[in-house]
């Protein structure tokens, strides 16, 4: 829009011009994040069992809130669920090859010789 040199009397017209360019740029950003899902959002205890690759019951999930075996916080009687706190907590169920379990137990026994 502007190619030749700026008067002072220009100065308004040039600066809503270019408030206008970074809003539009602002809000195609806002698109463009939102289009990919947040990493870290809360979910209720529908989406919880959504998102678990086990999809389990509702009953289920409560006996684990009981048991104390899925992080979960409580905002009165809901049930609230961190989606970076169960991406760690599914991650936790990993079970090591035999090779893996092994390996950890010689270093563990190496460290205890070197100990002593």
């Amino acid at each position: 829009m502007y190619n030749t040199k700026l008067s002072f009397n220009d100065m308004p017209q040039a600066l809503a011009y270019l408030i206008e360019k970074v809003e539009k740029l602002e809000t195609s950003l806002d698109m463009l994040q939102t289009g990919a899902e947040p990493s870290d959002r809360w979910m209720n205890i529908k989406e919880f069992c959504a998102y678990h690759p086990d999809h389990p019951a509702k009953q289920t999930v409560y006996d684990w809130v009981s048991s104390r075996k899925v992080p979960v916080h409580k905002d009165g009687k809901k049930l609230r669920f961190f989606k970076s706190e169960i991406d760690q907590w599914l991650g936790l169920g990993l079970q090591k090859t035999q090779a893996e379990i092994e390996q950890e137990a010689y270093a563990i026994s190496r460290r205890r010789r070197n100990a002593r």
